[in-house]
């Protein structure tokens, strides 16, 4: 479940290996309110349903946000309208299975480890960060192939953690988030008010690569910098195995350069990053392969 749109799907898995029996997505309209949203899940269902004639005994959910442990409620959404909900308590009763209901940073990073890029590159990964820059910012902490969600449901909020005064006042209460940073909007804010022009972040980075405008390369340079120190953080308390850059950013090949060039300024190791930082392979699709991997255990 996303901000544009919610997919489903499902799979057999052997091994390692995954089938996709049935794919389907439809827009989330988060506009339209959270009732319109659990509708569009629920017709997603259905959809599926028809479609494979099976009858699910039970669906994961990669989300925004995560659950209050203590009341079942929705927090921490960047899709505003969910925060405060019951989600898990009314997807239930509108679909008439259980259901879990876990971070979509999580699923991200779960999926990549598992199934992905980390399985790939370093099977013997114990520790993995997945981080999602995109619309927003997040991350999942996976260790020996276990999602970590923490006490209070945050663990790998990694968006929001205080990066510098120069950021943004965020959704979330605070200001100078992570998000408010290294997020595609936030950044796109940031060469409008250098510029004047409204670019979408994958022009500003064509210009950065001719070096004809000095906003787009004021930029990516930010990007970098605050990429570099934000990341640190995550692997002087972690020091995880692998990191893989999910999200739109991630598809930005100077972060896997410059941006780790930055990172050693910050690292807690005399300037030495052995970290491989990893493009993802599951594309968009990892969220659902993580939710179904989460309740699979």
């Amino acid at each position: 479940m996303g901000g544009t749109k919610i997919e489903a799907a499902v799979y057999e898995m052997s091994g390692t290996e995954v089938k996709v029996i049935c794919r389907k997505r439809l827009p989330t309209e988060s506009v339209k309110g959270y009732d319109h949203i659990c509708q569009q899940v629920i017709s997603l269902i259905q959809q599926v349903r028809d479609e494979t004639q099976l009858i699910p005994a039970h669906i994961g959910f990669s989300t925004p946000g995560t659950v209050e442990p203590s009341t079942g409620l929705m927090k921490n959404c960047n899709t505003t309208c969910m925060n405060g909900q019951a989600m898990k308590a009314d997807l239930e009763q509108g679909l008439g299975v259980p259901i879990s209901l876990t971070n979509d940073a999580n699923c991200f990073a779960l999926a990549e480890a598992r199934l992905g890029i980390v399985r790939d590159k370093t099977p013997d990964a114990q520790v993995v960060f997945g981080v999602i820059m995109g619309s927003g910012c997040g991350g999942g902490v996976i260790i020996e192939g276990k999602s970590i969600t923490g006490l209070h449901g945050i663990g790998g909020e990694w968006g929001h953690n205080f990066l510098d005064e120069s950021g943004e006042d965020c959704y979330c209460g605070s200001h100078g988030c992570n998000e408010t940073i290294i997020s595609g909007p936030a950044l796109q804010r940031y060469y409008h008010q250098l510029s004047g022009k409204e670019r979408t972040m994958q022009e500003i980075t064509m210009l950065y690569r001719t070096g004809e405008d000095v906003h787009a390369t004021a930029t990516l340079h930010r990007l970098f910098s605050m990429f570099g120190k934000a990341i640190s953080v995550i692997i002087n308390i972690l020091d995880p195995d692998a990191i893989v850059l999910g999200g739109g950013l991630g598809n930005i090949d100077e972060l896997y350069t410059h941006g780790v060039e930055e990172v050693k300024k910050h690292i807690f190791n005399k300037g030495v990053v052995n970290t491989p930082f990893l493009k993802p392979k599951l594309g968009d699709s990892a969220g659902v392969f993580g939710a179904g991997l989460v309740f699979s255990d």
